[in-house]
């Protein structure tokens, strides 16, 4: 059985694996230290299970999760929350979840989970697993026969007619990306949205067509528009993908023969069309550095951390983090771990080097610099004065 664990936490990701390579030397672990990671992995391998951290680089993993489940129905997830994200754990169960775990992990439970669900999957791997290989073996061969007929490239004598007799009528969307990295996760993202909303639409499939492009064919039952697919796909889109991209749809198609010419017509026409901001973006980005930050707020938080954390560009993501604030970045540091200050002075028993150290300052000195210019009182004087008024109460 293969087991992918997903966090950007190379202690947990690399404790639970040799966890679960003690107790289960039989199963094959794969791990990723980010979706876009996790993302190939799926892709090349039969994965059973995914222990998956909740806030990552990207995207979270309940996105992960969300996106995943129609191409992988099989598989068992599992998500790995800190009690400040509970309210996600919770959110990952309703959407599918078979369990949760909170941070720190224990080895016991862990163990516990890996057998019970272990279980699971043998027992449905019993009944389904022949059935699932062989339709997923028709589908990549259907999508690759398809892949070369509309590239103009010889696909050995295959009828496409008889090998199209499912979509006597259909029309095509084609999705084009621009960046100058590898886009693994986009793919990822663009392929399970597609092929989601086809479903939802009517019926067909969707393959890659180059390493920035992606193609799907729809049948739309009767009384849906393709209309409403893509403008449903662009909102999708607008909020998941962290680069500019392309909607191109033709007609609809009665002859698969007009395929090929269909494909170059829209590729030529992309050669003039404006790219698409992603537009949910900035918005996405500012609320995953917000949940990061207020999970590591005792950590290095500078900004450059934390804009590569969501994959941006120092200066931009500052530019962007006062406007989706009205707070300047370091500003917004100064008070949420001063926030935190207040919360641990109110007990006695910590020392203020202590304090100090928990909210992320090593300068005791400089920390109540700080604590005075934003409060007008040092930390002692606070704890004395909270103390007062509880003793009054």
């Amino acid at each position: 059985m293969d087991i992918l664990i997903v966090d950007d936490e190379t202690v947990i990701r690399e404790g639970i694996m040799r966890t679960l390579h003690n107790r289960f030397p039989e199963h094959t672990l794969h791990l990723a230290a980010n979706p876009e990671e996790a993302a190939a992995l799926l892709r090349r391998h039969r994965i059973h299970i995914v222990l998956t951290d909740i806030l990552m680089p990207g995207m979270t993993g309940l996105e992960l999760m969300n996106l995943s489940g129609k191409l992988y129905p099989h598989i068992k997830w599992v998500v790995i929350s800190a009690y400040s994200e509970f309210a996600y754990a919770q959110e990952a169960v309703r959407l599918g979840a078979k369990d949760y775990l909170l941070k720190p992990i224990g080895k016991e439970v862990l163990a516990a989970m890996i057998e019970k669900l272990t279980a699971e999957v043998a027992a449905e791997t019993e009944q389904t697993e022949e059935a699932e290989q062989l339709r997923r073996s028709q589908k990549f061969l259907r999508e690759a026969v398809f892949h070369r007929w509309a590239s103009g490239l010889d696909i050995g004598g295959i009828d496409m007619s008889s090998f199209m007799e499912s979509h006597p009528h259909f029309q095509l969307v084609l999705i084009k990306m621009e960046s100058d990295k590898i886009v693994h996760l986009e793919h990822f993202i663009i392929e399970n949205v597609l092929g989601e909303l086809i479903g939802k639409y009517g019926t067909g499939f969707v393959t890659t067509f180059d390493g920035k492009s992606l193609l799907g064919l729809v049948t739309p039952r009767e009384g849906e528009q393709l209309s409403s697919l893509v403008d449903e796909l662009r909102s999708h889109l607008g909020r998941y993908l962290k680069v500019p991209f392309q909607i191109m749809h033709s007609g609809v198609i009665a002859d698969v023969q007009d395929v090929p010419a269909e494909v170059r017509r829209m590729r030529q026409a992309s050669s003039t069309q404006v790219y698409e901001q992603v537009a949910g973006g900035g918005d996405r980005a500012i609320e995953v550095a917000l949940q990061y930050m207020k999970t590591n707020y005792h950590a290095d938080l500078s900004l450059e951390k934390v804009a590569s954390v969501v994959y941006l560009n120092p200066v931009y993501f500052s530019q962007l983090f006062k406007q989706k604030t009205g707070s300047g970045f370091k500003e917004y540091v100064i008070q949420l771990r001063l926030e935190q200050a207040k919360q641990l002075l109110q007990n006695p028993k910590l020392k203020l080097a202590e304090v100090c150290e928990r909210i992320g300052y090593h300068d005791m000195r400089h920390f109540s610099q700080v604590f005075r210019k934003k409060y007008a009182v040092t930390p002692t004087e606070y704890r004395q004065s909270f103390a007062l008024q509880e003793a009054e109460k």
